[in-house]
């Protein structure tokens, strides 16, 4: 038996609609920009130029992953004055390669979720402007909330699906998961060359545009259709 200078830390786990079953975490992968209107809205030209991706921690997504019905709390960051929500369609990996094929890529998909990439944007743009990392601008604690996670063949035409974000019952984003720069397969495919994907990871797909801060007590909507609509009160 392997001895532990503390306690191990526990799995994290995502439950999966419809199953006592949760999906144990490895990786958060989020790709950056993947919307034109949402490069625009950033101030960047969204020509279909290579993919970019960032990580968050594993833990970042298992706070607030919770049934349909329900309104998880959703922890206010320290060190920021300006929390941004993003709304994106995450893929879980299930089944691992590298150099993955773009027309193998969908058999390597367990399934889908609806996931908010929280971000602290003033420290994202100061960290940016002086030419540093952003780590800690989107890979802080909470900065992942996902939602039940729904399999593959239980998610219907995920790519021709509308994604909304609501803030207090107000849409604030709104488009189709067919307007990603990057296909899902595509993105897979890429992210396939650069670290060896394994059972377990994530990937935050890409936001629309109509990003904008919140405040504590505010009610944040995700859904996509065909999979559980996320639901959080920051607070």
């Amino acid at each position: 038996m392997t001895s532990y200078v503390f306690p191990a830390h526990d799995i994290v786990g995502l439950p999966v609609a419809g199953t006592t079953e949760r999906f144990p975490v490895r990786r958060v992968y989020c790709v950056g920009r993947n919307y034109a209107a949402h490069a625009r809205e950033m101030g960047f030209d969204p020509e279909r130029e290579p993919p970019f991706f960032f990580c968050k921690p594993n833990d970042a997504s298992a706070v607030v992953a919770v049934a349909p019905d329900q309104v998880g709390d959703l922890p206010y960051p320290q060190a920021t004055a300006n929390l941004h929500y993003e709304c994106e369609l995450v893929v879980a990996i299930g089944k691992g390669g590298s150099d993955i094929a773009v027309a193998d890529a969908p058999q390597h998909v367990f399934g889908y979720a609806v996931g908010l990439d929280m971000t602290r944007r003033d420290l994202q743009f100061t960290m940016r402007d002086a030419g540093r990392p952003w780590e800690i601008g989107k890979a802080f604690d909470y900065s992942a909330p996902v939602g039940l996670i729904h399999r593959a063949a239980d998610a219907g035409d995920i790519g021709h699906a509308a994604i909304t974000l609501e803030v207090d019952g107000a849409v604030r984003q709104s488009a189709t998961i067919a307007h990603l720069i990057w296909s899902v397969a595509e993105t897979i495919a890429t992210l396939s060359t650069l670290f060896r994907l394994e059972p377990g990871d994530l990937i935050f797909s890409g936001t629309p545009e109509g990003v904008g801060a919140v405040v504590r007590g505010q009610t944040l909507v995700g859904k996509i259709d065909g999979l559980s609509v996320l639901s959080v009160k920051m607070v």
